[in-house]
């Protein structure tokens, strides 16, 4: 049915909100909502600099999303009332870079190559950061390619960082599924003409603008009953 299988991959292969355990360690009692916020904030931010100047040759606002996370940290931690200290804006950055992959990311993928699927990630990831935590988790012989968003310079959901894909395995639309856990990537990969697999991991609605998935599941091993 498809020739390429494309993973999103922060909340999608790696579990972002498993911050929040260091974060408590270090903040006693805020670690879950400072987890919360900052990929909110993270995500807002990519939004800002996308629509602010959605030039097809790249935003002028473009920061790595690296810098962006960073930033974002930063301004939780002041809305939570938080001293946040630069040893312990490092200690976080250092373990947001290698996340813990949920359990269903590394067997799903193994078993995508024995069928003899491409396989990728198309994420809003830096691709320094994208290689620490593909390779600390071990999925890297069983990704074809890391695709970032770095190359355009737009933050998805930007058709720019969609396209990226049909670049990179020369395949058309029809020929690939876009998995992902976060509902507006889901919208914007469907707008965008993909099929789309969504892992309703949280239990949450659907976004009410936008068409329903194609697929949804609560994890990841479902996707191989479809493939």
């Amino acid at each position: 049915m498809y020739k390429l299988v494309a993973f999103d991959a922060y909340g999608t292969l790696f579990d972002v909100y498993s911050m929040g355990q260091l974060a408590d360690k270090l903040f006693p009692g805020q670690g879950t909502a400072l987890a919360i916020m900052w990929r909110d904030r993270q995500i807002d931010y990519t939004r800002l600099v996308t629509m602010s100047d959605p030039n097809p040759a790249g935003s002028q606002h473009y920061l790595p999303f690296w810098e962006l996370t960073i930033r974002s940290l930063r301004y939780v931690c002041k809305r939570l009332g938080i001293a946040l200290s630069s040893a312990q804006e490092t200690q976080l950055m250092n373990q947001y870079a290698q996340l813990a992959a949920f359990d269903d990311s590394l067997p799903v993928l193994a078993r995508l190559k024995e069928l003899g699927m491409s396989t990728a990630i198309l994420s809003n990831g830096s691709r320094d950061m994208l290689r620490t935590v593909v390779q600390s988790n071990g999925l890297a012989p069983y990704l074809d390619q890391v695709v970032t968003v770095e190359e355009v310079k737009l933050f998805k959901t930007a058709p720019q960082s969609y396209h990226l894909l049909l670049d990179a395995f020369r395949v058309e639309k029809k020929d690939v599924l876009f998995v992902s856990s976060n509902a507006w990537d889901a919208v914007g990969a469907s707008w965008f003409g993909y099929d789309v697999f969504w892992v309703n991991r949280a239990g949450w609605p659907f976004e009410e603008i936008g068409n329903q998935p194609k697929f949804q599941a609560d994890n990841l091993t479902k996707l191989l009953d479809i493939l």
